[in-house]
């Protein structure tokens, strides 16, 4: 069994900030790629950065140089720091990881959600 759970959403002004966390537990062997993707109401959910195990990361353009993506192997968590947000980044935000099992069977597991919203 693997869980994957976020924290760090909230309310938040224009021009504020938010750092989400996702924690990964379970009979884990090893994480490949994380990823934090987004929701908004009545559009599909799509990936907003990713950080491969090596450190690699991609972000998608809207939000480059405002969003940094990190983590912490060690404790098998990514992070998610949003700076300079805006009203457009409303949205409930999701971490994906690519778990490797301790049964060696590969999974993509999805955390449960945290909404983000960015209003005055």
């Amino acid at each position: 069994q693997v869980q994957l759970v976020e924290s760090g959403g909230g309310l938040v002004q224009p021009g504020g900030s938010l750092r989400l966390s996702c924690a990964a537990s379970g009979n884990i062997f090893r994480i490949n790629t994380m990823a934090w993707y987004r929701q908004a109401p009545g559009k599909q959910r799509a990936v907003v950065a990713s950080i491969t195990s090596e450190g690699r990361t991609n972000y998608i353009d809207s939000v480059k140089g405002r969003f940094t993506i990190s983590r912490d192997n060690a404790k098998n968590t990514v992070y998610l720091q949003m700076n300079s947000l805006k009203p457009e980044d409303t949205a409930v935000y999701y971490c994906n990881a690519d778990i490797l099992r301790t049964t060696m069977q590969w999974n993509q597991d999805w955390g449960q959600g945290t909404q983000v919203t960015v209003s005055s």
